[in-house]
């Protein structure tokens, strides 16, 4: 024969699931007060191919995920390879090579909004974006408060590059 305390524990312990339960469904009910996620850049799949291992990119990854980016990471021992069949020369290179779904290329720690204004209009010249390099304070290289200038360049078909915006290392990104 059950106890007293026997189902008053029981009946405690479903009370308090039913509760937890009913608090869980509330959470998923639309609040027009609070601002939305930011919303998934359409279109803009990068796929991303880096070094094993390499720690940087994987915040770099990070920070595109933060900016509503879907990506792909793919590991590669031969990068350098990879980035020379894209078209981005050796001092353009830095630790990791993302494509979007459209072929361009994004070379290195280009914070997000960059490449956000570039595929909302893309140059005809162009083959993609690149941070040459690994400056402290770019996406994925955060060092504490530190900041360096640096600039983020355009790739031309030609092989040329031309700045396409300048971080300054007061202004964050």
């Amino acid at each position: 024969m059950k106890t007293w305390q026997y189902w008053h524990t029981r009946g405690g312990v479903c009370a308090l699931l039913l509760i937890c339960a009913s608090l869980t469904m509330g959470c998923n009910a639309t609040n027009d007060n609070k601002p939305n996620p930011a919303p998934i850049v359409q279109n803009d799949r990068i796929d991303v191919h880096k070094a094993p291992g390499c720690m940087c990119c994987d915040r770099w990854v990070d920070h595109l995920h933060e900016a509503g980016f879907e990506t792909s990471t793919t590991e590669i021992s031969d990068i350098n390879t990879f980035k020379l069949k894209r078209g981005i020369a050796a001092n353009y290179h830095s630790c990791h090579t993302a494509v979007t779904q459209q072929g361009l290329v994004i070379e290195g720690h280009v914070p997000a909004s960059a490449i956000k204004s570039f595929l909302a209009a893309p140059p005809s010249n162009a083959i993609g974006l690149a941070v040459p390099g690994m400056p402290v304070g770019s996406p994925g290289m955060e060092m504490g408060d530190r900041r360096d200038a640096y600039d983020v360049m355009l790739l031309l078909n030609d092989g040329s590059a031309e700045v396409y915006r300048q971080i300054s290392g007061q202004s964050g990104l």
